[in-house]
């Protein structure tokens, strides 16, 4: 069963929630401009890219994506805007309230991870020269979040270096060695969501991707 079917939310009301945060993060936008705060405006502008990826994706490619698919998405990046912008008078949440880190971390790469899950189980469904056990595919999973996981720390790091260097506040910020440790180990947890249910939520993404690569051969 769904989460949506025990939480009885209907897919038309997913889709609004996933409307209202969109609408949520242009209003970010705009709070980063009156305010002169660069990294919100980015920040909640990339993330409302972010948010229209599978619009574009069922759009352009015939990828189907179900609300709750576009929801989880929308949120993600939502979570992380409004970690940067947080309540006036208090400043970011990623400075004040010592699990926001923690839950972004774990929404974002569990996104990831159903990026990579889709991959490699449409390439085991479209060819039968490869073959991934569920084991072996559960354990690349883990790898596939980890690197990504390793990469976005280093940008992290990066971006800060430079923005010290340069004067000026950064975009993004890395609190130290124990915050990098933590924000991996919380990336596995967004990689063992969708380890369990990957099949439920992500088998219409899988199905078409497989079809794609038949067609290509054909």
């Amino acid at each position: 069963m769904r989460v949506r079917d025990r939480l009885g939310i209907s897919k038309r009301r997913q889709t609004q929630l996933a409307r209202v945060l969109q609408l949520c993060l242009v209003g970010f936008v705009f709070v980063g401009l009156y305010e002169g705060q660069v990294g919100v405006v980015v920040n909640a502008a990339v993330g409302l890219g972010v948010s229209y990826l599978p619009a574009v994706l069922e759009r352009d490619y015939g990828v189907p994506m179900d609300p709750a698919l576009v929801l989880w998405v929308t949120l993600a990046v939502f979570l992380h805007a409004l970690g940067t912008v947080g309540i006036p008078g208090t400043g970011s949440f990623y400075k004040n309230v010592w699990w926001w880190d923690h839950l972004t971390h774990t929404l974002s790469s569990s996104v990831v991870a159903a990026a990579g899950y889709a991959a490699v189980r449409a390439i085991d469904e479209h060819t039968e020269a490869v073959y991934f056990p569920p084991a072996f595919l559960f354990a690349l999973l883990f790898v596939i979040t980890l690197a990504f996981g390793v990469f976005w720390e280093v940008i992290e790091f990066a971006i800060s270096e430079v923005a010290a260097l340069a004067g000026m506040t950064s975009i993004l910020t890395q609190y130290g060695v124990t915050d990098t440790m933590l924000d991996l180990l919380f990336d596995t947890a967004g990689a063992l969501v969708v380890a369990v249910g990957g099949t439920t939520y992500l088998s219409g993404v899988v199905d078409t991707l497989a079809a794609r690569l038949d067609a290509r051969e054909e």
